[in-house]
Formats: structure tokens, C-alpha cells, sequence
């Protein structure tokens, strides 16, 4: 399954694009005259990014790229959805920012973009996608810049446990084994009229941590949060303006973890 997970994959990602377009989650019209789609969380960490070339990891179509862009710096991001990727190109024109848009697979990009940049950047379901977390430090180390950075919001690996309806454990923390499933409607639009088989991983905090740590990172800051700035999951709630939690949890378990790792400069 595992050589076939890129293609189940990116037909799942490809059958999403549409329905997201048109989904009040991704509030297209509100972007496109000016809304950023970036959250706190990750605005914190980055910081002042004027004139940085950043690569943005698994963008899906372009929403933080080009947000990101907007704040003044150079971004290329990369999707494994050619539908996708081809509607981001859309976006960038109709926003009238310049950020470039490749269609590769994470672990294929070293042999399709030969750039450096001062910030590798991901975001919120992403790493659940790729099967060896070594793999993808490796990619995001050879991408930056001596004393450059890694940025990553994820959402936390406790929520990964829980079955949908987050009554009982059902998964394992640790990456066990691929997750094989398929799914009706997507998590922007339940009532989606789509069925994806999709492939995933559970990754735990340790094994993106250490990885990074293997390839030549150095972790500065490290944050988890009980709070969600996505309402994504089942029966979640807006407990406080932008801030979503699952109710029978409350605050008790973290929703979403940050980072900020830096490439050693020799």
C-alpha cells in the first residue's frame, strides 16, 4: 500500500479542491479582497518576514502562500494535487502576488527545485500524509539556508487518537502502521458529495522532534495549545473568538502544537 499511498493520495486531494472552493471554511471571496488566511499561532513564530524567500510544504491551493506573500516575502509552495497547484496559479493572478506554485511530492522536491531559502514553513495536516518523518527533516534541512528556519503549526498528535466522534480511543499515538481508510464529505464540507480512500500515518511528538534534531536542526521554541484555530473536527465548538475546542475535553488535552527549529550553521 505504501508505494501506491502517493496516488490514492493525490486523488483524494484532487477530489477535495472543488468542494473547498466553494466552502465557507476557505472563505474564497473574503481572500481574494484581502483576508489573510494565517492564524496567530504561526504569525507569532514567523515574525517580520519582509523580503524572505520562504518554501511552503503541502499548501494546498496556495491560501497561506499567498498570504504570505502578502506580508512581503518570496514564496514558492508545493502540493502533491496537480488540481490543486493549477488553482493556485488562479488565486496568485486574481490576488496579483507573484508567489510561484510547484507540483511535487515533499520527498521528490530535491530533485525538481534547486533553491535555498531562509524559512521552510508547514502547516495544520500535513505530516499525517508522509510516511517517514526522517525523510521529510532531511528535505527541510536541505532546503534552508545555514542559521535558517523551520516554522510548523500541526495539529497534535493526542487528537489523532481519539475515533471521529472523540468517545474512545481508537488509534495509536506512535506511527504503528499505515491508517487506510475512506471517507465521505471532507472535513471543509461534510455534506461533500465525494468518497476518497486515503492513506495516513500517526506521527508522535518525539519522532518529529528527534528527526529534526538527527538532520542538523536545533529546536528554539516549542509550544502546544488547547485550542484550534480551525473548526475541522466533529462536534467542536467556538469557545472564544477564533479559538475552537472539542466540548467533553475542554481544555484538557492539546489540540495543536508549534515549532520553530534552526539549521545549524556547520
Amino acid at each position: 500500500m505504501e508505494k501506491n499511498y502517493l496516488e490514492i493520495n493525490r486523488n483524494s486531494w484532487n477530489a477535495k479542491v472543488e468542494p473547498h472552493l466553494k466552502s465557507d471554511f476557505y472563505f474564497v471571496d473574503e481572500f481574494l479582497n484581502g483576508r489573510s488566511s494565517l492564524n496567530s499561532i504561526e504569525l507569532d513564530l514567523l515574525g517580520n518576514i519582509e523580503g524572505k524567500k520562504i518554501l511552503h510544504l503541502q499548501c494546498h491551493f496556495g491560501q497561506d502562500s499567498i498570504s504570505l506573500s502578502r506580508l512581503g516575502a518570496v514564496v514558492t509552495g508545493i502540493d502533491l494535487s496537480d488540481k490543486a497547484i493549477a488553482t493556485a496559479r488562479d488565486l496568485t493572478k486574481k490576488c496579483g502576488t507573484d508567489t510561484e506554485f510547484i507540483c511535487s511530492d515533499v520527498y521528490d522536491l530535491p530533485n525538481v527545485l534547486d533553491e535555498k531559502f531562509d524559512i521552510v514553513f508547514t502547516s495544520y495536516g500535513t505530516i499525517g500524509w508522509l510516511p517517514d518523518l526522517d525523510q521529510w527533516a532531511q528535505v527541510i534541512a536541505h532546503f534552508l539556508k545555514p542559521d535558517g528556519k523551520f516554522i510548523m503549526a500541526e495539529f497534535h498528535p493526542v487528537v489523532w487518537m481519539f475515533d471521529d466522534d472523540f468517545n474512545r480511543v481508537a488509534y495509536n499515538y506512535f506511527n504503528e502502521k499505515p491508517i487506510i481508510e475512506t471517507y465521505n464529505g471532507t472535513y471543509a464540507d461534510p455534506s461533500a458529495d465525494i468518497t476518497q480512500e486515503y492513506v495516513m500515518w500517526n506521527h508522535s511528538l518525539t519522532e518529529v522532534i528527534q528527526n529534526l534534531i538527527k538532520n542538523n536542526m536545533t529546536i528554539n521554541d516549542f509550544q502546544e495549545f488547547d485550542w484550534s484555530p480551525y473548526p475541522c473536527f466533529k462536534h467542536i465548538v467556538e469557545s472564544e473568538k477564533g479559538k475552537w475546542r472539542i466540548p467533553q475535553f475542554g481544555n484538557h488535552i492539546p489540540l495543536v502544537f508549534a515549532l520553530e527549529a534552526q539549521k545549524k550553521s556547520s
